[in-house]
């Protein structure tokens, strides 16, 4: 409130701001206090840089975490596929936040039962991990994770064990033991 006050109109800093609280407010579980910061610091983003600037992409992403745990899984699908398409476009086709956008969609796609377009998804996201970290990433072990979410949901069980391993496999060598 502080910051609010002493500021001028909108300031990259104050969206700044907002968002990280919201940040906050959601690890804390207070979810409409998040959904409230996030929604004012994407407005103030839209405001200074436009809808497609990168920082309004990356609040659009923390809504849609939020409205996923809120169960408003088609308003956090839509806020995703928002995301995807600003990323796209403001970072190009092979950068690594296009894959952790696409591991976001394909596990919203997961919950939803939509299976096949949930793998479409994480294999995408996997090809351009695996281009960008030849050596291996702990990204491409959380896209490897929801690929075996899929074939679980799907009954695959011994393929779904299969992606499980090499995701535990690349997490101990990225991550440690």
């Amino acid at each position: 409130r502080v910051y609010r006050r002493a500021s001028e109109g909108d300031s990259a800093e104050l969206a700044n701001v907002l968002s990280e609280l919201g940040c906050v407010f959601h690890r804390q579980g207070l979810l409409d206090r998040a959904m409230k910061k996030m929604e004012e610091a994407y407005e103030m983003f839209r405001r200074l840089y436009g809808e497609d600037h990168y920082k309004a992409g990356v609040v659009l992403n923390n809504m849609a975490l939020v409205l996923r745990i809120q169960g408003r899984a088609a308003e956090s699908l839509a806020m995703q596929e928002k995301e995807l398409d600003i990323c796209r476009r403001t970072l190009g086709s092979d950068h690594d936040d296009i894959a952790r956008s696409l591991s976001n969609l394909g596990f919203l796609y997961t919950q939803q039962g939509m299976f096949a377009v949930a793998l479409a998804k994480h294999e995408e996201g996997l090809s351009i991990v695996r281009r960008n970290h030849p050596e291996r990433s702990s990204l491409e072990g959380a896209l490897l994770l929801g690929v075996g979410q899929v074939y679980s949901g799907q009954g695959k069980l011994e393929d779904a064990l299969e992606m499980y391993k090499k995701a535990l496999r690349i997490f101990r060598k990225t991550l440690g033991p």
